[in-house]
């Protein structure tokens, strides 16, 4: 078993051997690892250590936002390369025993309707929260590849030309950046919104048992995680969800080719609903991505496009599996769920088409 481990009473620009806050191809591996073997990996809360329990509302005007979703890694996984999918297994989250959730300054779905910010802090035991003795359902909110140069390059040109239309989407910026060299800290994507790359996505159904699969865009993949999250409603509609420092354990798999063969661009999983709450509990999903992102051309919260990504990336999942375009359109209208997984990470919402797998006879 290999692992990164973190020193807790220190932030991430005090570890840079470690940690980054920033997507960049350059940025160096940290630890190498064989596909099959077990990784752990600890993991800074969202805040970069903010947040504590002796924090108030006054802590949260006084954050710095370019510290946001320190990352634990890169991994260089051992014979990854560009056109390859990269499986991640999440075998077990450990959630730490502080997490919080806050709200206001311009961040969340209906922000403008609460003039003054809120803080709430957790304390997890035995799988509950304290508070509203909420079940424990621990993910990683944010967790991807680096992306290529080709890609970055892709990325920040349409992310410019957005802002250039007024949208929202936060530009390269050196302040606070990890690593602080040069150029990544100028060049290097914020890590808010998910990408093609994976990122923020901020999905509730990576819990222990998925298997997340993102296409490979450099040599080693380059694989990070952090920003995890006790528990979380699909859209994480006021900006936080429960925000914690957890220990991941994952395993890699490559499978050669298959993103090249398959034309594969965004991120789909597989995963089991075990949640007692819902009645689906116990099935077994297919579940692919949509982000907001068109024709090269990024909207800023733009959910419609969001969601027929998400049902075309479905389509193309069903049509391996040898159906037609016709029929696959027909099995995601009877059978698929969309969800907004995350609404705030702007410019790209977060769309999920989640296919139960039980549906098939074979």
């Amino acid at each position: 078993m290999k692992s990164i481990e973190l020193d807790y009473s220190k932030r991430c620009a005090d570890e840079p051997g470690k940690s980054h806050n920033r997507w960049h191809p350059d940025i160096p591996p940290v630890l190498e690892v064989d596909p099959g073997e077990e990784v752990v990996l600890q993991t800074r809360d969202a805040t970069d250590g903010q947040i504590s329990w002796d924090s108030t509302v006054v802590s949260l005007a006084n954050m710095n936002p370019s510290l946001v979703h320190p990352l634990t890694g890169p991994v260089w996984v051992n014979g990854a390369e560009p056109g390859d999918l990269l499986e991640i297994e999440t075998l077990a989250i450990e959630p730490a025993t502080f997490g919080y959730t806050s709200f206001g300054g311009g961040l969340g779905l209906i922000d403008n309707l609460f003039s003054e910010r809120y803080l709430v802090r957790w304390s997890m035991k035995d799988g509950y929260a304290e508070s509203l003795d909420l079940p424990g359902a621990p993910f990683m909110g944010t967790i991807g590849v680096a992306p290529s140069r080709a890609l970055l390059t892709e990325i920040l040109r349409r992310e410019t030309e957005l802002r250039e239309r007024g949208g929202s989407a936060l530009p390269p910026n050196s302040a606070g950046a990890v690593p602080a060299v040069e150029p990544i800290a100028s060049e290097g994507l914020r890590t808010r919104p998910p990408r093609e790359n994976g990122g923020n996505m901020d999905i509730k159904g990576l819990t222990a048992g998925s298997r997340l699969f993102l296409p490979a865009f450099v040599q080693g993949a380059l694989f990070s995680a952090g920003d995890g999250h006790f528990a979380q409603g699909d859209g994480e509609c006021c900006g936080t969800a429960i925000e914690m420092t957890a220990t991941l354990h994952v395993r890699f798999r490559i499978h050669k080719g298959e993103a090249a063969r398959r034309r594969l661009s965004f991120p789909f999983f597989e995963t089991t609903e075990t949640k007692p709450a819902l009645q689906e509990a116990g099935e077994r999903f297919l579940v692919a991505t949509g982000f907001p992102i068109a024709d090269g051309k990024n909207e800023s919260g733009d959910a419609t496009v969001a969601a027929r990504n998400a049902v075309e990336n479905m389509i193309k999942l069903l049509c391996e599996r040898g159906y037609s375009r016709e029929q696959a359109y027909a099995i995601c209208s009877v059978a698929v769920d969309l969800r907004l997984s995350e609404v705030v990470n702007l410019p790209n919402f977060g769309v999920s088409a989640h296919l139960p797998l039980g549906i098939f006879t074979s």
